[in-house]
């Protein structure tokens, strides 16, 4: 039988002390990766395969206290100071959950210096245009949901002298105080057949709000349609 030099003997260690044999092997660290997969692991073999999604990103603190036990009790602890960490992050955060009215005075305080972290969605608009409406309840909506994006709105000439109003709506994200996304007039918003899906999946393609909608809501609906049109042949 080969010896083990990697046992922990008082012979090996005097063999390690005078180079005789190699240096004990070092476990391997574990990356944030592995822990992160861990975590999933542990979390999804007591929730029956309850989605990623919820298994992680939408589990209350309450739930993770449900889930320790004495094999993977460390790893879920680790996890819920990291979510607790990121909690206080959010909650340190300005809080807005509404849509507010400004002028062209005060475009540079509320756009421009809106402050570090901070997203801001500009709804220019002009009075008895249907659609302007129509964002305007989406903006409320997201507002509630999203209350750390600041959304505003104003009529566009006085942010804007002379703003065309065929380009009403317009949209513009700023992050920063930087602009990121625009979308200028109602062909680039879809028309008064824009739905809040569509709305709220737009906006998250600029990163303005955090929303579940990853896919494009209209493209969906058309391939369904393309689908069905296929099977009926």
């Amino acid at each position: 039988m080969e010896p083990n030099y990697d046992e922990d003997t008082e012979w090996n260690d005097v063999l390690r002390a005078k180079g005789i044999i190699p240096p004990k092997k070092k476990e391997a660290e574990i990356s944030e990766d592995q822990i992160v997969s861990m975590i999933e692991n542990a979390i999804e073999e007591k929730t029956n395969g309850v989605p990623r999604e919820k298994q992680l990103g939408d589990m209350t603190l309450d739930e993770l206290d449900e889930l320790e036990d004495s094999e993977d009790e460390a790893i879920l602890e680790e996890y819920r100071r990291k979510r607790i960490a990121e909690m206080r992050l959010l909650a340190e955060k300005p809080r807005f959950a509404c849509v507010r009215e400004i002028s062209g005075q005060d475009y540079v305080d509320e756009v421009n210096n809106a402050g570090k972290e901070i997203w801001v969605v500009l709804h220019l608009y002009a009075n008895g245009v249907p659609l302007c409406n129509i964002i305007h309840h989406y903006m409320k909506e997201l507002a509630v949901r999203f209350p750390h994006t600041k959304f505003l709105r104003s009529v566009a000439t006085t942010c804007i002298a002379n703003f065309p109003e065929k380009n009403c709506p317009s949209i513009f994200v700023y992050y920063e105080g930087q602009m990121k996304k625009q979308f200028v007039g109602p062909l680039e918003l879809r028309g008064d057949k824009l739905t809040a899906e569509e709305f709220e999946y737009l906006l998250g393609t600029s990163g303005a709000i955090a929303t579940d909608i990853k896919e494009d809501p209209k493209r969906q609906i058309r391939d369904k349609m393309f689908s069905d049109l296929q099977n009926d042949y």
